[in-house]
């Protein structure tokens, strides 16, 4: 069985550069949020991108995922497709959660191993650290303590992710790394608002009570808990740096190293939408974890820091949901 290959090295100073010129880079999930910004970053790269759609390869299906590859030969993989979704869809549909992203991610690394691929990249979440985790959360957080209930299965297979690139390099030498990003938003993000993750949400909310001409928009849960967002083009900015100059077994934190209340980002996406009734807060659904806040010092100290303010990135958001899916009866992610 072929092994992982590996591509030379450009030294400059103490940073081992992997260049991502004359490569065919294959983005898995491009289709979703944060696969579809991994291809628009790529666009500047003197790269060949691949892309396959669902419908034509089951990520899924061991077979399919393996003949795929074999056929197209990614020298590099950027593993971005997975099943997810915001709290009510993790604490209802558990099953699907842990079933499909460990299919996914199992497929796609094991045959990434056998036909040689030079780098891939696996994307995990926050999620994966403890509920009450110190903040802001660390790398070293991980596997410290409980994990949030209404999100257990999606972190699990997230932390089996982390694992198999870390045995994959340890057993078989593999330039398999992980990132870890925080919350996302951006083009393409879910609307659905059965399954989207809060800013999308809220997002969809403030759109609908704007048009109603509503006094007043609900808002899940107490409002407190704290999160920190990233705007998605920013993180796939972050993903082809990693890329290019990270080569290590330890998973790096993706975020902005900055978090609001629910509350505020609430009032903040009313400020976009142009909303102006009052707030209301339902107790009686779950907040989540307190707080989620990444300590992104690594990757500070290897060069990247986010650049969209939080305002502006919503404000792009929310004009490609006019754009793209208010009154088209669609969502998208």
């Amino acid at each position: 069985m072929k092994g992982c290959a590996r591509k030379k090295r450009v030294r400059i100073g103490v940073t081992d550069v992997f260049p991502l010129n004359g490569l065919r880079v294959w983005v898995a999930g491009h289709t979703g949020m944060v696969g579809s910004a991994i291809c628009r970053r790529l666009d500047s790269e003197d790269c060949d991108v691949l892309t396959v759609p669902r419908r034509q390869v089951d990520l899924r299906r061991q077979a399919d995922t393996e003949a795929w590859m074999a056929a197209e030969r990614p020298d590099v993989v950027f593993l971005a497709a997975a099943r997810v979704g915001g709290i009510q869809a993790n604490d209802t549909r558990p099953a699907e959660f842990i079933y499909e992203n460990l299919a996914i991610e199992t497929n796609v690394i094991q045959a990434a191993k056998t036909i040689g691929v030079k780098k891939l990249l696996f994307l995990g979440s926050s999620c994966i650290y403890p509920r009450l985790a110190p903040q802001p959360m660390a790398e070293d957080a991980l596997l410290a303590g409980p994990l949030e209930p209404t999100n257990q299965s999606y972190a699990i297979a997230k932390i089996a992710g982390i694992e198999m690139c870390r045995a994959y390099r340890r057993q078989f030498g593999c330039d398999f790394i992980s990132a870890m990003p925080t919350n996302l938003y951006g083009a393409h993000d879910n609307f659905d608002l059965e399954s989207s993750h809060v800013a999308p949400a809220l997002m969809v909310k403030a759109h609908a009570a704007k048009q109603a001409g509503a006094p007043e928009m609900m808002v899940w849960g107490s409002g407190k808990p704290r999160r920190e967002l990233m705007f998605v083009d920013d993180l796939a900015d972050a993903l082809v740096h990693l890329m290019k100059v990270y080569s290590d077994e330890p998973h790096v934190n993706v975020g902005t190293g900055q978090d609001v209340s629910i509350a505020e980002l609430a009032q903040l996406i009313c400020d976009v939408v142009g909303f102006s009734g009052r707030l209301e807060y339902d107790a009686s659904k779950p907040d989540g974890a307190p707080r989620k806040l990444l300590d992104v010092h690594r990757l500070r100290s290897l060069g990247w820091t986010s650049k969209t303010p939080l305002h502006d990135g919503l404000a792009q958001t929310y004009d490609f949901y006019l754009r793209q899916v208010a009154g088209s009866g669609t969502t998208t992610g």
